[in-house]
């Protein structure tokens, strides 16, 4: 697995506006939201910063960038895959 330091570079600066900008989201310090799904009906989920250390969630973030870049206009970054998929493996990251 190859980490694309550019679009990693991308993906901080994306999420520290989303941060910023959903400080009035309610979401707690530490996490950050996502939105997940491939069709027009994406789901919103306020998961942990942590993930972003763990290679299976950044294959997530590169499938992420091919798909969506990272200048998104929802405030959060989209991840293209299914609810199923993604709850999957949070539910590995989290145990």
């Amino acid at each position: 697995m190859g980490f694309r330091l550019p679009g990693i570079a991308n993906a901080k600066r994306s999420l520290t506006r989303s941060l910023s900008a959903s400080k009035s989201l309610d979401i707690p310090k530490g996490y950050f939201a996502v939105y997940v799904g491939k069709s027009q009906q994406k789901k919103r989920f306020v998961i942990p910063i942590s993930y972003l250390n763990e290679p299976l969630f950044l294959d997530l973030l590169s499938q992420a960038e091919e798909e969506f870049g990272y200048d998104h206009p929802m405030g959060g970054i989209t991840i293209p895959c299914s609810e199923h998929t993604f709850l999957n493996l949070t539910s590995h990251l989290s145990e």
